[in-house]
């Protein structure tokens, strides 16, 4: 059996966090011995725990905007220096013959694998732009000859980092996102209507639009708002839904939501739902679902989601999106940042019920056939053995 140290970037269970744990959940465990690195105790740590991996909390070494500052090179610098003392000593019990990590996020990995000879494969899931020297510490981080593979989310993801990059190209390949289809959580007809009820705030002959994702800058909560403030008058029964909560420190998101829902006077028609663990319960109650991201998304975690509830999807056109939703088949792509573009197929979907459940339909049966858990994991396990 191969021990395979797994690094990831948070304990939350927003998309890269789903990734990650319905991964390694499928992993084959009889050829495969995981351990799990995660900066922080949360619900993900949770979620490993009740699998049975093993999870260690550790300083993954994140790069940052502001990290060359004298105080956040110290703090790094003791960061690098506690997380090699607990990496040396798991070495030691279980010899790790891959580190996998889990996200551009993380740097702890490679610094390891290149210091103790230890095959290393990185998963990007990031497309970081700016700030450039951002973008080219880490164009420089995946070509080191330590970095002996690097897998992307989408080939959007893929085609971002090695453009220009010769040599990470020939070392490079992309593997989507997958789901369990059959671990999803089939809500009742019941719990649909508590759902409705009691977060929502509507009836069961009310529609729901819905955005489900972290409160931030760029995954468009501001931009669906103002497209369905062009429409709420043309249809009373349409109602709002943002699921999810900003970082953590940057609550300002949250507020500066609440204040354009207030100035819109849309307070009656808009509600905001903190995050929730069992988002399924969540997919299946709303009707429309919309990823509205204002800049690229690498692969867009939601839309599979969303499909996987039978959802229509109105998505932004570009980034992995474009990989995911088929336009006339399983949604929409809008263009990026066009509220009129977007409130104009929100119509559509609202007064085509029939048009709703085949493109649910649609959605569903293309989750299953190319975005699998098994699939995803059946890749990567391959990607292993190559490297190994």
């Amino acid at each position: 059996m191969k021990s395979i140290l797994i690094i990831h970037q948070s304990a939350e269970l927003y998309g890269s966090d789903k990734t990650i744990l319905f991964f390694v959940k499928e992993l084959d465990k009889t050829k495969y011995f995981p351990i799990v690195i995660l900066p922080t105790t949360g619900p993900l740590k949770e979620e490993f725990e009740k699998n049975n991996i093993k999870v260690v909390i550790a300083p993954v070494l994140k790069l940052y905007r502001n990290i060359f500052t004298p105080k956040n090179l110290i703090v790094f610098a003791k960061e690098y220096f506690q997380s090699q003392k607990i990496l040396v000593d798991l070495h030691k019990q279980h010899n790790f013959e891959l580190i996998y990590s889990h996200t551009l996020a993380v740097l702890v990995g490679i610094f390891f694998a290149r210091k103790n000879n230890i095959k290393h494969l990185w998963h990007v899931q990031e497309i970081i732009a700016k700030p450039t020297f951002v973008n080219k510490t880490f164009k420089k981080l995946l070509t080191l000859k330590s970095n002996h593979k690097a897998i992307y989310d989408s080939i959007q993801t893929m085609k971002f980092w090695i453009n220009g990059e010769e040599a990470l190209a020939k070392k490079s390949d992309f593997v989507w996102n997958g789901l369990d289809i059959e671990e999803k959580y089939n809500s009742s007809s019941e719990e649909i209507r508590q759902i409705r009820k009691e977060f929502f705030k509507v009836e069961n002959n009310q529609l729901v639009i819905g955005l489900i994702g972290r409160i931030n800058s760029w995954k468009g909560q501001q931009l669906l708002l103002e497209a369905f403030n062009l429409i709420a008058n043309d249809f009373p029964e349409a109602k709002l839904v943002f699921v999810g909560s900003a970082p953590p420190g940057q609550d300002f998101f949250l507020q500066d939501l609440e204040n354009k829902i207030q100035e819109f006077k849309l307070m009656d028609r808009v509600e905001i739902v903190p995050f929730q663990q069992n988002i399924w319960l969540f997919w299946d109650s709303i009707d429309i679902a919309v990823v509205p991201s204002t800049e690229p998304e690498p692969f867009g975690m939601v839309a599979i989601e969303a499909m996987a509830a039978k959802k229509p999807v109105i998505a932004a056109n570009h980034g992995g999106l474009t990989e995911i939703v088929i336009p006339n088949l399983t949604g929409y792509l809008f263009e990026p940042g066009n509220k009129n573009d977007l409130s104009d197929y929100l119509k559509e979907l609202i007064q085509d019920p029939d048009k709703r459940s085949q493109f649910g339909e649609n959605g569903f049966k293309r989750v299953n056939e190319v975005f699998s858990m098994k699939n995803h994991t059946e890749k990567i396990e391959n990607i292993f053995e190559e490297i190994i």
